[in-house]
């Protein structure tokens, strides 16, 4: 064999070599922007590193209310990923922000009432209860409703329910959809209302527990794919990741529910 034939032939094997290095080599990481409501703010800081791990993916986080991260999308802002109520979601599918069919309930959220810590814990178990509680203290911390906090329209709602919103109104102490737990930690308010899991971060903060079912509130929280988004293989198999048992441990940790699909 001359050596312009040995030549060809070691060239053929290193080409294919590299075609099959190329073939059994793992996807290229992609990075993934996930736009999020707070009540899920402190379980996607949780997840995002274990599912980077786990993947080799890059996850970048931004928190508002539904509204607003909603607002931001509608303005422009790319998303791989969206986590917000159905209802928010559904818009955005309707003005093609969202992947139609893309969309995945990952966690549910509980309303809750929260205290600074060592403070007496009410009684809040009944809506009586409740109201007793609410009438007794002197300043009460949620979210304003301005900011489309659904625990923020929500508790305007029960107020007006239990007959005391005019009571109330003296009492407030408005946070801005991430603050309410700060507020109480720091002594500015009595009482806090607001998403468990949106308490729950806060070592200054005590949850007492949820309100009771006839004024409870269960958000939903559903994961749907941006429309301007880039990673959409990736963000598939973060959406995934949440219903791994390792993620939905820290679901619970976090006082939220797994989500139901």
């Amino acid at each position: 064999m001359g050596r312009a034939a040995a030549g060809t032939r070691i060239a053929g094997r290193w080409l294919v070599a590299a075609a099959l290095l190329v073939l059994t080599a793992p996807a290229q990481a992609a990075e993934i922007k996930v736009l999020s409501s707070n009540a899920t703010r402190t379980l996607l800081e949780d997840i995002a590193p274990m599912f980077e791990k786990a993947s080799g993916h890059k996850v970048t986080l931004g928190f508002g209310t539904s509204q607003q991260v909603a607002k931001r999308v509608e303005a422009g802002e790319a998303a791989d990923l969206v986590v917000i109520t159905p209802e928010a979601i559904g818009k955005l599918v309707k003005d093609n922000k969202v992947v139609a069919g893309s969309s995945v309930e990952i966690a549910r959220s509980l309303i809750g009432v929260g205290i600074r810590r060592g403070a007496p814990h009410p009684d809040i178990r009944t809506p009586d209860a409740l109201r007793t509680a609410l009438l007794a203290v002197k300043s009460v911390t949620f979210s304003a409703p301005a900011t489309g906090a659904t625990s923020g329209v929500h508790t305007e709602k029960m107020f007006e329910r239990l007959g005391i919103a005019a009571e109330m109104k003296a009492k407030y102490v408005l946070g801005d959809g991430s603050s309410t737990g700060p507020i109480v930690a720091r002594g500015e308010a009595e009482m806090a209302i607001q998403q468990i899991s949106a308490l729950k971060p806060y070592s200054g903060v005590e949850v007492v527990g949820p309100l009771p079912d006839e004024l409870q509130l269960v958000t939903i929280l559903s994961a749907g794919i941006g429309a301007a988004g880039q990673s959409r293989a990736a963000v598939q198999e973060m959406i995934r990741y949440f219903g791994t048992p390792e993620a939905i441990a820290v679901i619970k940790a976090k006082g939220l529910e797994p989500g139901k699909n």
